[in-house]
């Protein structure tokens, strides 16, 4: 599918020129960090050189002060406490991390982590009447319970208090808890607003650690945990996170807690682990714990201090993510089939099937995606209702699109790329017309295309050693601050050089002008772009700048992204 190339505004020139004389680097790398936000010579040190000095004081969050407080009077009081959490990712580090870190200090506390399929996202009826069980007084939620109104006032009721950390945006009117910590809150002050549910977590810690006089090595001790959750719940990797996300990473590479450990074995990842790593391979090994068992298992995983049992724990949730690999293919499969026998040429999809596992639907939208390029919703049968998830693309806004749908679903949430829906099976043929409705109008023709953002057009002659050190140092990557892009445009390919490796992946040659010669290597483009590369013609090519280490021999090599013909 051909994708339409988005090239950043290029900063005023006096700018480059300004920042490339201040720091002494070329003016491609300045207009790199001109893009992230670094105008200035000490606004470029504190870029490159990350500290933790840099966290922002925990107590400017809203309602600190009084979280800070009930946590440290359940604990004189000798109350129970439970830390309650999602079951994606980002919830089970977080309830990992809080529960850990607070049975140092206190041992009457407990977990709690909903079942998918009969509790459901954020906090549950069910998981109250457990914690009432329990004798639970206090309650600590981390990743949801922003918008858990129902619950949080039936836990009120029996008598429960409820600490809520979250980092989604808030509805209206915020639930009836004790304290709200969350960034996104309007009347919170924080400076920095794309936490991870995790990461609120830490500050609540910190802020406990600081009130209490307590070591800070016990609680940086958790970073690996922390870059886990910023890694794989796709949050803005700047400020704070790019932080914590550094240090998390630097731990990870070389001493992990022994959970992650065993799944960095098991998911045979080799050489230092980046965010990517996390994002494709540890990342998803855990979220399919939730997916197909239940996520307490997986917080036994992260917490486990013996590196025997977490091998042991490593290997059910491996054996956890192959099964959901299957349900994902197989239903991928049928997906694709039903779009292109009876939807295909709808501007939207929408597709339900009873007997799809809820766990792997919202894969199955990306996936459909990524073939068909258009709003996508998956639904499945559960509890006698339709329920499923939506993925959308660049530049709509799906959340806006199912909630003009508002009065044909019992519930729905999420966010601009993201969401989930229930509603009645009666409904679903007036909510497809009406979804394609919507999407048909405000969809844009440029929308249409996936895209790729470029950072900057080069010249192959400006590559160079120093060049792609001072990008590595820009690192962690993700989103906001993406591994550069670069077009270099009208290069031509050395013919003799093309070569197909594995049927799939692509390698070639190219120059420009009287540049070196450049190794480039598209991994699974053959299929696409191997006759644009045979043409003879001159190439554009949009890629990222890596090295090459081959037994030994370095060298700059090409990432190839996407290939136009030269016009």
């Amino acid at each position: 599918m051909e994708k339409r190339w988005v090239v950043k505004p290029v900063p005023d020139s006096e700018q480059i020129s300004s920042l490339a004389s201040a720091i002494n680097i070329s003016t491609p790398l300045a207009t790199l960090l001109l893009q992230r936000g670094v105008h200035t010579f000490e606004q470029a040190r504190a870029f490159f050189r990350l500290s933790l000095d840099q966290l922002h004081d925990p107590f400017l969050m809203k309602d600190m002060d009084k979280a800070v407080w009930r946590l440290e009077e359940a604990i004189r009081n000798g109350e129970r406490i439970l830390i309650y959490g999602d079951y994606d990712v980002d919830g089970t580090t977080s309830v990992s991390m809080f529960y850990t870190f607070l049975r140092r200090y206190y041992g009457n506390v407990l977990f709690y982590t909903p079942d998918r399929y009969t509790e459901g996202y954020g906090i549950s009826i069910t998981g109250i009447d457990w914690a009432k069980e329990q004798g639970i007084s206090l309650i600590i939620s981390l990743d949801c319970g922003i918008k858990s109104h129902r619950a949080i006032g039936y836990a009120a009721d029996l008598g429960i208090d409820f600490i809520v950390c979250d980092h989604h945006l808030p509805g209206d009117t915020l639930p009836p808890a004790y304290a709200i910590l969350d960034p996104k809150r309007t009347d919170c002050e924080y400076p920095y607003k794309e936490l991870s549910g995790c990461g609120v977590g830490f500050k609540f810690l910190h802020a406990f650690s600081i009130s209490n006089n307590l070591p800070t090595e016990w609680l940086f001790s958790f970073l690996d945990l922390l870059a886990v959750s910023i890694a794989a719940d796709i949050v803005p990797i700047t400020g704070e996170n790019r932080v914590l996300a550094h240090f998390g990473l630097k731990q990870l590479n070389s001493n992990p807690r022994p959970g992650l450990k065993a799944l960095i074995d098991i998911s045979d990842l080799r050489g230092e682990i980046e965010v990517a790593n996390i994002v494709f391979g540890i990342g998803p090994r855990i979220n399919a714990v939730g997916r197909v068992a239940h996520a307490s298992h997986a917080i036994r995983l992260l917490s486990s201090d013996n590196l025997q049992e977490a091998v042991a724990l490593a290997a059910v949730a491996n054996a956890n993510n192959e099964e959901r690999r299957e349900f994902d293919s197989n239903i991928t499969r049928e997906a694709i089939e039903m779009i292109e026998q009876y939807f295909p040429d709808r501007k939207s999809t929408v597709l339900f099937k009873e007997n799809w596992h809820k766990g792997v639907i919202g894969i199955v939208a990306a996936r459909c995606i990524e073939k068909f390029y258009r709003p996508t919703i998956i639904l499945t049968k559960s509890d006698e209702k339709a329920t499923g998830s939506a993925r959308s693309i660049v530049g709509f806004d799906i959340y806006e699109a199912i909630a003009e749908c508002a009065d044909l679903l019992e519930q729905y949430g999420g966010h601009k790329y993201a969401a989930g829906l229930t509603m009645p099976i009666a409904n679903l043929q007036a909510f497809q017309e009406r979804f394609e409705q919507i999407v048909a109008a405000n969809l844009r023709e440029e929308n249409m295309y996936p895209q790729i953002e470029v950072d900057l057009e080069i010249s192959l002659s400006q590559l160079s050693f120093k060049f792609l050190n001072i990008i590595r140092q820009m690192a962690p990557f993700g989103p906001q601050n993406m591994q550069p892009m670069m077009v270099a445009r009208r290069v031509q390919v050395l013919p003799e050089s093309v070569r197909v490796l594995k049927d799939i992946h692509l390698k070639f040659a190219v120059r420009q002008d009287d540049s070196v010669v450049y190794d480039v290597i598209g991994f699974s483009m053959a299929p696409d772009y191997e006759a644009i590369v045979r043409s003879e013609q001159l190439i554009d090519i949009a890629f990222n700048l890596q090295e090459n280490d081959y037994k030994g021999r370095k060298s700059l090599q090409l990432l190839l992204r996407d290939v136009h013909l030269s016009q």
